[in-house]
């Protein structure tokens, strides 16, 4: 059985009370006996004297045996005890409780020797009695001895009744004892209590407990240890909280991936930007990197850096539902917490813009060359012709010409994508009016169409709203759409410019034409620079490859997007929104 702290104190404080208490007892029965003892002693030496004297002063002659009984007799009144007269050769004289009684003791050989001596011993009924003996002389010589002897019976009563009160007061003390050590151990034990339900609540994770102690005593400065204690760990656990919270944040708001394993080779940790890269489950803690990833390569440089203590830097492929080329970075830990921490760049977007790069370098050095050629070939030519066949030469003057102009067109499409794509092409959105913009744009090109023999349109509602849009721009865009419109038609065919208000109050154009369509397999390139459905016939009617690229950027500027539906031999429409303009 444990002993609770209250319990022990008590016991504790009891038990020396009650030692105290026993010793203090005893001493004071010893004490009181001893004195009350030698008091009855030395009352008792005081009358043996007196007895001897008056003894030396009435004595009669030894042979009268009445008058020394008599004398016996007076003495034993006048002592209150009992007064046995002996001669020095031991014969009693008289004894006033009679002969029969008589047991003579040391104290007569001592008051012989020394005029007096005293003893306490048991007489011949068994009572414990105190003895004083005293010489009497005759003639100056020791004649015999007066032995006065008191029973100690009433020293016995005596000790009885302080026994008694003694064992009242003990146990009236005892009683007091418990209870004072009873509140005392409450009093103790209610602060130790305390100290430990605070140090419970502390240790169970709330520090905001404090005792706050009140005394100087040892208890007092146990609390305001545990007060300070608490304090000290409610800082540094807030501190950790912060600083978790901070990492937590820096890795969950990163776009690098970040994978951090044990010294066993297990993941211990994957912030949500890898979750995503990977599309890895919540589960992927406490796996194998193999489990989780199930990439080879990515395991060997994870192993590297593992086992080898080696920073690892590799760009891996990984397929599945979402193919990414990631560039990892593998790095071991050093200190207790061994392991590997890991970081994954996503480098898909900057691969394939590079790609897109070599690939937009080389279609620019491809459709640079073709008019360049053709420019030097017909410059060339041209100059034979001057001497040998001057009516030939206007010919290769148009090829020098169109190409020129062709290559013209190039470079101001590339100098305009350019300036989009850095954000140079600065646009300023305004209120405009669509149908005038419309028709003076579908004018530069009525001249075109009509020999062509191709049909235009303006489908625009009276009320159709201002929309939110750049002039400039928006001129651009419906000049390339109707410009491609009117390139690929053929005879008969109608390009009709189309606006109408849609679902969510915005303003749509479309520009529609009822030409050969583009097969579906091209729709998706169809906006990349330089790519081209039919490259032979484009760069035949002049086109550069570049013109859809600008439209997507410029209609993209505008807080849009721009869409193409076709269909081969029925035509293409492509159409995109924008905002209206607020009320003037």
């Amino acid at each position: 059985m444990t002993l609770g702290v209250r319990t022990k104190l008590f016991l504790i404080s009891l038990g020396l009370i009650v030692l105290t208490v026993a010793l203090g007892y005893a001493y004071v029965h010893r004490t009181v006996e001893r004195e009350l003892t030698r008091e009855v002693q030395a009352e008792i030496a005081i009358r043996a004297r007196l007895a001897a004297a008056e003894v030396e002063r009435l004595a009669p002659a030894f042979e009268d045996v009445a008058a020394w009984q008599r004398l016996a007799g007076t003495l034993a009144e006048l002592s209150s005890g009992r007064v046995t007269l002996a001669r020095a050769d031991r014969r009693v004289l008289a004894d006033s409780a009679g002969e029969s009684l008589l047991d003579l003791g040391p104290e007569f050989e001592g008051a012989l020797d020394l005029g007096r001596a005293q003893a306490i011993r048991a007489d011949a009924a068994g009572t414990r009695t105190t003895y004083a003996a005293a010489a009497f002389r005759r003639e100056g010589r020791p004649a015999g001895v007066v032995i006065v002897s008191v029973p100690l019976s009433q020293v016995d009563a005596v000790l009885g009744r302080v026994q008694r009160l003694l064992g009242v007061a003990a146990l009236f003390g005892i009683a007091l004892a418990v209870v004072l050590s009873s509140i005392a151990a409450h009093l103790a034990s209610r602060t130790a209590r305390s100290l430990t339900e605070s140090a419970q609540r502390m240790a169970a994770g709330d520090l905001a407990t404090r005792v706050r102690p009140t005394g100087r005593d040892e208890l007092a400065e146990l609390g305001n240890a545990l007060d300070h204690l608490a304090q000290s760990l409610s800082s540094s656990l807030e501190e950790l909280k912060q600083q978790n919270a901070r990492t937590t944040g820096i890795l969950t708001r990163m776009q690098e991936g970040v994978l951090l394993l044990g010294p066993d080779g297990r993941v211990g940790l994957v912030n949500p930007a890898l979750r995503e890269m990977l599309l890895l489950g919540a589960d992927a803690v406490g796996k194998t990197p193999l489990e989780v990833i199930r990439h080879t390569e990515l395991k060997q440089l994870l192993d590297r850096a593992l086992h080898d203590g080696q920073t690892v830097t590799a760009e891996i492929e990984v397929g599945g539902l979402k193919p990414r080329r990631l560039l990892v970075r593998a790095a071991p830990l050093e200190g207790d917490q061994s392991g590997v921490f890991a970081v994954f760049v996503d480098v898909t977007e900057v691969r394939r813009l590079e790609s897109l790069r070599r690939d937009f370098v080389a279609n620019v050095s491809h459709e640079l060359r073709t008019p360049v050629t053709a420019i030097r070939s017909a410059a060339e030519t041209l100059q034979l012709a001057l001497e040998r066949d001057p009516k030939s030469a206007a010919r290769f003057v148009d090829i020098v010409d169109r190409n020129a102009v062709r290559l013209h067109e190039l470079v101001e499409d590339l100098l305009d994508l350019s300036r989009i794509e850095s954000r140079q092409y600065k646009l300023t959105l305004e209120p405009l009016e669509l149908e005038p913009i419309i028709r003076r744009t579908l004018g530069l090109f009525r001249d075109r169409a009509e020999k062509k023999g191709i049909r235009m349109a303006v489908d625009v509602p009276e009320d159709l709203p201002r929309v939110e849009a750049d002039r400039r721009a928006l001129e651009h865009v419906l000049t390339n759409l109707i410009d491609n419109a009117v390139k690929y038609c053929q005879p008969g065919a109608l390009v009709t410019v189309r606006a109408s208000v849609v679902v969510g109050g915005k303003v749509q154009l479309a520009v529609l034409d009822s030409g050969p369509g583009i097969d579906e397999k091209h729709l998706p390139r169809l906006f990349e620079r330089f790519y081209r459905v039919d490259a032979g016939r484009s760069r035949e009617l002049g086109g550069t490859g570049l013109g859809l690229s600008i439209v997507k950027h410029l209609v993209e500027a505008m807080g849009s997007n721009v869409i193409v539906d076709s269909t081969v031999g029925v035509g293409t429409t492509f159409r995109f929104s924008l905002s209206r303009a607020a009320p003037a």
